[in-house]
């Protein structure tokens, strides 16, 4: 049976897990995903698993290749705790937070990211590969931090030039491995996600590299590898409300997830697909509403929209890769194609009434204004809580919805990330991120990362910001360089 297929059809050979992961462009630009996603066994039979062998469990029923999936896991040895590196915690009432940034970045793409950089050079082996990913904060640290120092993969990673946080930008500016190249764009996210995609299109760029010896892989979430790793703590969470005795076995939750290019909420709604009981999948979004005007609406139109920077800029997104997959999940490969053409040529595209029913089976959302995300933030600190900015802003979705199910809440940062905010948010107080980190660590008795803290003493690496349209020359000039 064959396990993967395109979201936008075309000529599709039998390919493996390792064959979507090294090589993540599908035809007509589309995505890889499973072809099928069976249901899951008895859920009873996954509670006693360990986080790596529910891991092993959930791959193989997928038809997944466990060729060095083993070994992978075990860069969660590198989390605070290994066993359990995506703890669950109660927050107040029925709201529960599942804390997705205990990993060496800090940030929840340390999940799925920490063990991808590990299988990816299982199955590249001896083959020399530049890896593409493009930032809006979070993806280009954990990246790099995966991939560091692996013989023979090379990675570029750009990031809009004023678009991340002081922390975020520190975290890539200063890495030192040899086989890693930063480079800050001109633009937002979107415009160096776009690069990105260009660039895995521009067959000059392909060809100028295979004659050098070079493949091409990304690990932006369009890396279906990615997403099969962040399905696994979306059944870790619901799991571990079981175990805590907040719900029986079959009891249905909310799941409530800050979001802008839609991986993190992908991998809930593959879990849900599988069959773990999550009533709702809750978008929220920060005031770049995209995503909850087209959950409620069915319209994606990004025409007269402009992207605006806010508190939480990790989601400062408007075109959201990820909502192909779903798209395609739901409705077939004829309509994602279609829409997907239309989203490339007129920034628009609309669901029938019927298509939009069928998606708010699944999804619902809600967004939150720049204010708002600074009260939750204040709100939660009176109970000693300090969350990131992305938190608030699911937080403050949260506490619109019904009180008659457990609510768990995806915290996708560590407060570390973004101390400025939280410190604006506490105190009215503009402070640089040093100054903050250590006004919060005070105040709160909060240990600051060593991985946070080393970060003002090293030295900065990346050169001025640069166009869109330099950065396949600056690319192979690095490279062939080597």
């Amino acid at each position: 049976m064959r396990i993967f297929t395109q979201t936008r059809g075309g000529d599709m050979p039998s390919i493996g897990f390792g064959d979507v992961i090294l090589n993540p462009k599908a035809n007509h630009g589309g995505l890889y995903t499973l072809a099928h996603f069976p249901p899951l066994p008895s859920l009873d039979t996954l509670l006693v698993l360990s986080y790596t062998q529910l891991t092993e469990t959930i791959f193989a029923h997928l038809g997944l290749s466990l060729d060095g999936v083993s070994d992978a896991l075990k860069s969660y040895a590198s989390f605070d705790d290994p066993l359990d590196p995506a703890p669950v915690t109660h927050l107040h009432d029925h709201f529960y937070l599942q804390e997705l940034y205990h990993g060496p970045s800090r940030a929840f793409k340390d999940m799925a990211l920490q063990p991808l950089g590990r299988l990816f050079a299982t199955y590249a082996q001896d083959k020399k590969y530049l890896l593409l990913t493009a930032t809006s904060g979070d993806t280009g640290p954990a990246t790099l931090e995966s991939f560091r120092s692996l013989n023979n993969i090379f990675v570029v990673c750009l990031y809009p030039a004023k678009g991340t946080s002081d922390v975020q930008r520190l975290q890539m500016s200063t890495q030192d491995a040899p086989n890693l190249k930063v480079i800050p764009i001109i633009g937002n996210f979107d415009d160096a996600q776009y690069t990105l995609k260009s660039l895995l299109q521009d067959q000059d760029f392909l060809d100028h590299l295979t004659s050098r010896g070079f493949h091409v892989s990304a690990s932006n979430s369009v890396n279906f590898g990615r997403i099969a790793f962040q399905i696994i703590y979306h059944i870790w969470g619901y799991l571990s409300l079981v175990r805590r005795q907040v719900i029986t076995l079959g009891e249905e939750i909310y799941s409530v997830i800050p979001s802008g290019n839609f991986g993190n909420a992908l991998g809930a709604f593959y879990a849900k697909l599988m069959g773990i009981p999550l009533h709702k999948i809750i978008i929220a979004s920060n005031p770049n509403n995209i995503l909850t005007e087209f959950i409620q609406s069915g319209v994606y139109d990004i025409s007269h929209r402009s992207l605006l920077k806010t508190y939480s800029p990790a989601m400062d997104i408007l075109k959201s890769s990820n909502i192909e997959r779903v798209l395609f999940a739901l409705f077939g490969e004829e309509r994602t194609r279609s829409w997907m053409h239309s989203l490339d040529t007129s920034k628009h595209y609309a669901l029938t009434q019927v298509e939009l029913t069928q998606l708010k089976k699944h999804f619902d959302a809600g967004f939150c204004s720049d204010e708002q995300c600074l009260e939750m933030i204040r709100s939660l600190s009176h109970i000693g809580k300090i969350i990131d900015p992305h938190t608030a802003n699911a937080y403050a979705i949260a506490q619109t919805l019904p009180k008659d199910s457990p609510i768990l809440i995806n915290s996708t940062a560590e407060w570390s990330k973004f101390s400025p905010t939280i410190t604006y948010a506490l105190s009215d107080q503009t402070l640089d991120d040093a100054q903050s980190l250590e006004w919060i660590s005070s105040r709160f008795h909060l240990p600051i990362h060593p991985q946070i803290r080393s970060l003002f003493d090293k030295y900065e690496r990346v050169g001025e910001p640069a166009m869109p349209d330099t950065i396949s020359a600056l690319i192979t000039q690095w490279l062939f360089d080597q």
